[in-house]
């Protein structure tokens, strides 16, 4: 990486005053929202990391997108990468549990459950012999970041097969740790203490999570 490519990295990296305060306001929100779910629901807390694991996909998806630029000049190129952004998208969203085809053993109408915590809901469920849906706020987020951070570098690259394709396999490493998540959500228990049971897994997913985004923030292939 030259210096003016590494100067232009750090001032990505360096907030200003605004983006400070907006930061802390919105951390304040979200423990608020923890603080009322727990004392509402009466929940034990037992392991506290996953109250934060849909927050950070959250935050820095939200920051990501708030910080990343792309070079007006290849423009030309935003049908192609609209078109690649969609369907990546569409992939995350498969094998990352947000939606999938049917089992037709069982409906379940479409409804919002609040039963987890912030973050995590509210849910959007959905069954029927077709199609399964499961839309969880931070996994939709976090997403369609990905689908946004894949569309820039499509842009940037100005049609570059190669760092397409890593760009690619690197996103679609970060779902399959929860696909056994967005299971047990739909089919097993209701209750979070049921959810809560594969917190390891919450802990995988957003550590690929986050080495996604930094690939594709950063673009070291570019």
């Amino acid at each position: 990486m030259g210096r003016v490519a590494l100067d232009t990295y750090v001032r990505r990296l360096r907030p200003n005053r605004l983006t400070v305060l907006s930061a802390i306001a919105v951390l304040q929100l979200e423990i608020l929202l923890v603080l009322g779910y727990v004392m509402i629901r009466d929940v034990r807390i037992t392991e506290p990391l996953i109250f934060v694991y849909p927050f950070l996909w959250i935050n820095v998806s939200l920051w990501t997108v708030l910080t990343t630029t792309t070079d007006s000049s290849s423009r030309r190129y935003h049908h192609l990468a609209t078109a690649v952004g969609i369907g990546y998208f569409f992939i995350l969203a498969y094998f990352g549990g947000l939606f999938g085809f049917g089992t037709g053993a069982r409906v379940i109408p479409l409804h919002v459950d609040w039963t987890l915590p912030p973050g995590y809901s509210p849910v959007l469920l959905y069954q029927d012999s077709l199609i399964r849906l499961v839309l969880q706020p931070y996994k939709l987020i976090g997403f369609i970041t990905l689908s946004y951070l894949v569309y820039i570098t499509v842009l940037d690259t100005a049609g570059s097969a190669v760092s397409g394709v890593v760009g690619l396999f690197s996103c679609v490493s970060c779902s399959w740790p929860i696909l056994a998540t967005a299971a047990t959500s739909l089919f097993g228990s209701s209750s979070a203490v049921a959810a809560f049971a594969l917190d390891q897994m919450y802990g995988l997913s957003t550590l690929a999570f986050l080495s996604a985004i930094t690939l594709l923030y950063w673009r070291p292939f570019q």
